[in-house]
């Protein structure tokens, strides 16, 4: 495959859910190969979004199985034909969006597949024309991934504009998320764009800057 230039790349977002949860499409303008990233819900107007622009959906990728993340998954797939890739620890999250959803929103739905690739930190998701860095950085959830290319990181619901994911869920954990905020996101440049799971897009030279929970854990450390 050709090595992406990142010049080439396509990105957009849709809100969609009850949760308000960002779907990101990223696609290489010279293949018209993509991914989608999170698609929680609507899959219909995520396909659509899709076709608005010209790109061919091969995978899609998932930052964590949270019901707001993932409802989207299997409609998606279904439409598209795309491998559905996640962390190992988020399997059986997955398996219980159904009944997460019921619960939340009170419609049942059915849970995504298990995914046809399991994605471990330092692996590589890549279409013809796109590659994304995995990150695996736990702390919302055990499994929780970030996915990176120059310039640009899709958070998932790791780091927020001028916040973080909450850490009060099963399998969250405070510490395992300010150490993968500061040790692994914040070692990518501050230009990088945050293209979070919720709210607006920040960098990372601005939440390092002006997070408060980001200039706390620093303090904490320094202090050490």
């Amino acid at each position: 495959m050709t090595e992406p230039d990142v010049n080439e790349l396509m990105v957009k977002g849709i809100v969609v859910g009850v949760f308000a949860e960002n779907c990101w499409i990223i696609g290489s303008r010279r293949t018209r190969e993509g991914i989608v990233i999170d698609p929680g819900d609507q899959a219909e107007d995520i396909l659509h979004l899709a076709k608005d622009m010209g790109v061919n959906v091969k995978l899609i990728a998932n930052s964590h199985s949270h019901v707001d993340h993932i409802l989207g998954v299997r409609d998606v797939q279904s439409a598209t034909g795309a491998q559905f890739l996640m962390h190992s620890s988020e399997v059986e999250g997955a398996r219980a969006a159904g009944a997460m959803a019921a619960r939340f929103t009170g419609k049942a739905a059915e849970p995504p597949p298990d995914p046809d690739r399991l994605l471990a930190d330092g692996d590589v998701v890549e279409v013809d024309g796109l590659k994304l860095q995995v990150l695996h950085t736990p702390g919302h959830t055990q499994g929780s991934l970030s996915f990176y290319t120059e310039g640009m990181l899709f958070s998932g619901d790791t780091l927020f504009q001028g916040s973080i994911g909450r850490t009060d869920l099963p399998g969250g954990n405070f510490e395992q998320e300010m150490a993968s905020i500061v040790d692994k996101l914040l070692a990518l440049p501050d230009d990088t764009v945050v293209l979070p799971g919720h709210m607006q897009e920040t960098s990372i030279g601005r939440e390092r800057q002006t997070n408060p929970f980001v200039l706390e854990e620093l303090s904490r450390r320094k202090d050490l």
